[in-house]
């Protein structure tokens, strides 16, 4: 495996306009990594992912690899790209199993200052990890009996394995961070209380794990579940033999080759245009389990036989612009909706200042603050449903703006990774 990797990096050009580095939502410096790598400096080119991306590990299996980095890359344009996936796995897999506290070496020294984080999801532990490496003291807040958000409980195993969320926890753990399980901010806690109680700034990092609905007639029914909570808990639903998932998103093909592997034998995907949303890898990867797509299919309701549907209306770019008469029942025993999520509003509740968009996601201003002084956030809570590396990036934006508002300037080693951020705040 190792040779292999060696082979693919020297297929880099080490290109002067390295058009990969532009396409990685967090920019991460893709020619000098490898570099470092064909060097054999596998310290220094994991060190330089992890700094700039504290998931480089989990980026290098989950993202959108081809549309992103190695859909950049200058040799796919005649050529086979450069996988740098499987250059930055092996790397950033390797750093992690090195001895976690030389990590914990390069933390600044301590500021006296609190944060805290209220949700363990990409977000929530890339902030974690950048302000304990600022010299903060962390705290983390989740809901759940075990920290890793999205990673933990929206990923199946088969795309992610657990030993990728396993290293994040522990490397946590390295950095002093302490982690609340099983607490809920915006129940018996408020953010309110969190500022009462010392901390000088919170993060939120809490996702988007709303189920949106359609507001169609069967959603209630006995036989419907919702995508994000499904993938949960698999184990928990009796889904039968015959599948009917509403929707072409990442969750949705997360959803059917979950389906497929729990034993269902039929199961179907339905677009109401003609198209996909999800990845072209997520995608095909989908299709070779077993799933099949119906395009131009528009759900109305859904009855005791499974879904109902009308043929859409699509213009000349396959986009539907209305529905036929004619229902068409698809006889399935379980339907699956997944047609994207938006955040809870358990903090909006309980939170006076803190405002959201009409989308339902909370409003921040360039720095990350939300409408409350001290509070940032990032990730889905504020974008909507994106990608792992978008949260991170967005993390990083925030963690920036909470650094200056406690009046805390970055760290020696992380003045690289973070010498964008500050540049575009200057502008």
């Amino acid at each position: 495996m190792a040779l292999r990797i060696v082979d693919e990096a020297n297929r880099c050009l080490q290109c002067r306009r390295p058009l990969c580095r532009e396409g990685c939502p967090i920019h991460t410096a893709i020619p000098q990594a490898i570099a470092l790598f064909k060097d054999r400096k596998l310290e220094e080119a994991g060190t330089m992912l992890f700094l700039n991306n504290p998931l480089s590990v989990v980026c290098s299996i989950v993202c959108n690899h081809s549309s992103q980095c190695e859909g950049h890359c200058i040799r796919g344009r005649k050529d086979i790209p450069v996988h740098f996936s499987s250059i930055e796995n092996y790397v950033s897999e390797s750093y992690l199993e090195r001895d976690l506290s030389l990590i914990a070496d390069m933390k600044a020294s301590d500021t006296g200052k609190h944060c805290a984080i209220i949700g363990s999801g990409p977000a929530g532990i890339a902030a974690a990890v950048w302000l304990s490496l600022a010299g903060c003291d962390v705290t983390m807040f989740e809901q759940k009996p075990a920290i890793g958000g999205l990673l933990e409980y929206g990923i199946p195993e088969f795309r992610l394995p657990k030993r990728s969320v396993e290293a994040m926890r522990e490397l946590l753990l390295s950095l002093g961070v302490k982690m609340r399980t099983a607490t809920t901010i915006g129940g018996a806690l408020k953010i309110d209380d969190l500022l009462r109680d010392g901390y000088d700034t919170v993060f939120v990092g809490t996702g988007a794990w709303r189920a949106r609905t359609l507001g169609i007639q069967g959603q209630a029914r006995g036989n419907v579940y919702f995508g994000i909570d499904y993938l949960v808990n698999p184990a928990s639903c009796e889904v039968g033999p015959r599948v009917s998932v509403i929707g072409v998103g990442n969750v949705a093909m997360d959803v059917a080759r979950t389906a497929l592997r729990r034993g269902a034998r039929q199961v179907t995907l339905y677009s109401n245009w003609n198209g996909v949303s999800a990845n072209s890898d997520e995608v095909e990867l989908a299709e070779l389990d077993g799933a099949e797509i119906e395009y131009g299919m528009s759900v109305e309701l859904v009855n005791d036989k499974g879904p109902v549907f009308r043929k859409s209306i699509l213009d000349e770019e396959g986009r539907c612009v209305g529905v036929g008469d004619e229902r068409i029942q698809a006889e399935s025993d379980t339907t699956i909706f997944c047609v994207s999520q938006v955040p809870k509003n358990k903090l909006l509740l309980t939170t006076q200042g803190l405002e959201a968009t009409e989308a339902g996601t909370l409003k921040t201003d360039e720095q990350g603050m939300t409408t409350v002084e001290g509070v940032f956030a990032a990730g889905d809570v504020v974008t909507g449903p994106k990608t792992v590396v978008h949260a991170v990036a967005g993390t990083k934006k925030a963690v920036a703006g909470m650094l200056a508002y406690m009046g805390i300037e970055i760290p020696a080693c992380l003045e690289d990774s973070f010498a964008e951020v500050l540049t575009a705040e200057r502008k």
